[in-house]
């Protein structure tokens, strides 16, 4: 059974990856915070006594449910008000990359010039561009498959579908990128 400290030491881990799978997902920063805040709560009032081991699948469980409940609410909002544009979400100014920081090879000698981290941050933001214009499944799985880490099974799991599933939304995911960004002239 998971300890305090194991529980506390395991939210930190996740947060900001957390925070960032729900950014893509409602691209809405606040709204983002809120769902990562509620998924944490519910881990720890109701699965706390879980082992460590079954945490991390427990979490990103509670996170897609939570992230679909968002999407649900907004719907009946959007259906029920006239005025659609005070639940629209905010506009990102740029301060949210797809890489939080770029880190060399160990040992590597070479700094990066100017004109390649520019490169690579304009690279950075139109495949963040791209996987945000992914249809939310394929977006999901995606993420979960290649930003956290997650095999098939887990992310079929959290997913809440089979794992065929998750190989079809993963290959369409990667096919819709390649395709993508081979049309604005870079090599995935």
């Amino acid at each position: 059974m998971a300890t305090e400290r194991e529980l506390s030491d395991f939210l930190k881990s996740v947060e900001k990856r957390a925070f960032k799978r729900s950014v893509y997902h409602v691209r809405d920063e606040e709204a983002a915070l809120d769902i990562v805040q509620e998924s944490m709560m519910k881990l720890a009032e109701h699965y706390g006594d879980k082992p460590p081991a079954e945490l991390p699948m427990l979490f990103q469980r509670i996170l897609s449910n939570c992230t679909l409940d968002w999407f649900r609410r907004q719907k009946t909002r959007n259906a029920l008000f006239s005025n659609l544009s005070d639940f629209e979400s905010a506009s990102e100014d740029g301060d949210f990359d797809l890489l939080e920081t770029y880190t060399a090879v160990e040992g590597s000698q070479q700094a990066e010039s100017a004109e390649d981290s520019t490169r690579r941050a304009q690279i950075l933001r139109e495949i963040e561009t791209e996987i945000q214009a992914l249809p939310a499944r394929q977006r999901e799985a995606f993420l979960m498959r290649y930003w956290e880490d997650m095999d098939v099974a887990e992310t079929a799991a959290a997913m809440g579908c089979s794992e065929g599933s998750v190989k079809t939304h993963c290959s369409r995911a990667v096919q819709a990128l390649s395709k993508a960004l081979k049309a604005k002239g870079l090599q995935p």
